[in-house]
């Protein structure tokens, strides 16, 4: 997510937030408009999937979800009442993550709403956090993927393991998986896409693809033809970084993955903790 993107949408959520009796709260048709939706109807689904959601988690769901009416101007200048609901934090977070997670105010609704602080620094390390997490998980699906590809095409375990290698070799410029452990300092029983930065997993994942889609639309079927494949897709998406002046194999570890995801969890635990 652009850092310009995330600046608007932090203000527009603190511009927003309200405090009564010393309690912040949102409004649910000011919301509506900030998470992109344009009809209340289709807002209003959310809204019970959080308060189904809050009901589930033995939280008094009136704590957090207040019906109430207020007066709105026509564009004619007169008045009319109409249904809104005041909102705590964690009633929003529950409608940030019963929302579209493909619109952006939604994405960073599930960070803005699930920490504890108003820091925007603090949110926007989150969402760059998030970002990594759901990088890596979407290369354990690409892999897994691939696997099974080539599985139906009489590569098995080893062979796949052998190949995936061969195509780290030729994305880090003739380092192994093994030296690049070496050169980031990895434990050799720790896998290292966990520890690469996101544009790097990133790259593997697309390496991935391109070879799931080329074994099928070439219909290859011999090892080595499947391996050149592989080499070949990752030596493209390396040619691609260096032009835009990236060496994948110089760029410096990241924090493990498994600790970030641990950290994530724990922020959203608290979420749901402070509801009670």
């Amino acid at each position: 997510m652009k850092k310009e993107v995330i600046l608007e949408l932090f203000g527009r959520f603190e511009q927003a937030c309200y405090r009564y009796e010393g309690v912040e709260y949102w409004s649910a048709r000011e919301l509506q408009h900030i998470l992109g939706y344009a009809r209340w109807e289709s807002f209003y689904n959310v809204i019970i999937k959080a308060e189904t959601a809050c009901q589930n988690a033995d939280t008094n769901v009136s704590d957090h979800f207040r019906h109430i009416t207020k007066m709105v101007v026509l564009g004619s200048g007169a008045q009319r009442e109409v249904e809104d609901i005041a909102l705590t934090r964690y009633a929003c977070y529950l409608i940030a993550q019963n929302g579209d997670p493909a619109k952006p105010a939604i994405a960073f609704a599930q960070t803005y709403f699930a920490v504890q602080t108003r820091k925007q620094e603090i949110i926007e390390q989150r969402l760059i956090d998030v970002e990594r997490v759901s990088a890596r998980d979407k290369l354990s699906k690409s892999e897994k993927k691939l696997s099974g590809i080539l599985y139906e095409r009489g590569v098995d375990s080893q062979g796949f393991a052998t190949i995936r290698s061969k195509g780290d070799q030729a994305l880090f410029g003739g380092f192994s998986t093994n030296d690049m452990k070496k050169k980031l300092g990895i434990p050799s029983a720790k896998p290292l896409a966990d520890f690469l930065p996101t544009l790097t997993i990133k790259a593997k994942d697309f390496a991935n693809e391109l070879t799931s889609h080329n074994v099928i639309e070439k219909d290859l079927t011999k090892e080595s033809q499947i391996s050149q494949e592989h080499i070949d897709n990752n030596k493209a998406v390396r040619n691609i970084l260096l032009q835009r002046g990236v060496k994948p194999e110089a760029l410096p570890p990241a924090e493990d993955v498994k600790k970030l995801e641990r950290r994530l969890e724990s922020d959203e635990k608290k979420a749901s903790k402070g509801s009670k």
